[in-house]
């Protein structure tokens, strides 16, 4: 199992937080309201952990919005909400002037751009940060348990890593999580990578540089 260090954890979680909150400034002006989005933790675990973690928390179904990308390190993003919050995420972004069987109908579209647009930034400011190319699919949306969501087309040796997200839309609060799923040596590339990118900042700030 990859064990981050704190500090490489810490410096992942700043750059996560640094792409969602450019994704809740592109919602926000979708939604014409504030969206705040912050994650306050992130962990490594198995693709049963992740299932097991979400099914203890989450009673009904879940809907998740998965992008496959590929770089010197690969595998699936997911954007996960319980199913009783999809609706509420789609009407923000549709609108409240829709019938309730309209927004039914364009969920599905909805979310898929909402997926898009966290997804994309989280993945592309850490790429960016850690001077990567990265290629990401289209998304495309699961609905189903835990079990099946995280066992979707993976590897038998996909480990998860795992990001709880706070969300907030239209003053309500709305639970979601990122996870990346990625093989062993995948995300042994990605450590590598991002224990260069904290030795680059630490450096910098030894030398009295504003980091990069």
């Amino acid at each position: 199992m990859v064990s981050l260090s704190d500090l490489e954890r810490d410096a992942l979680t700043e750059l996560v937080n640094v792409g969602v909150g450019r994704a809740a400034t592109h919602l926000s002006r979708m939604v014409s309201d504030e969206v705040l989005l912050s994650v306050p933790s992130i962990d490594i675990v198995s693709r049963e952990e992740a299932s097991g973690f979400l099914s203890a928390r989450e009673s009904s179904g879940l809907v998740a919005v998965q992008q496959a990308f590929s770089s010197s390190f690969s595998g699936r993003a997911l954007l996960i909400f319980p199913e009783t919050n999809s609706l509420e995420l789609a009407r923000a972004v549709l609108g409240s002037e829709l019938s309730l069987e309209e927004i039914v109908d364009l969920e599905q579209d909805a979310l898929a751009e909402i997926g898009n647009i966290i997804l994309n930034s989280c993945l592309v400011v850490i790429a960016n940060s850690l001077k990567e190319n990265l290629t990401i699919s289209l998304p495309s949306v699961l609905r189903g348990n835990g079990r099946r969501i995280f066992h979707e087309d993976a590897a038998t040796s996909e480990l998860v890593l795992f990001l709880y997200i706070d969300f907030s839309v239209r003053n309500h609060s709305i639970r979601g999580y990122i996870a990346l799923l990625m093989g062993l040596s995948s995300l042994e590339a990605l450590q590598a990578l991002i224990h260069g990118f904290v030795d680059h900042v630490t450096s910098e700030s030894s030398h009295g540089l504003d980091p990069v």
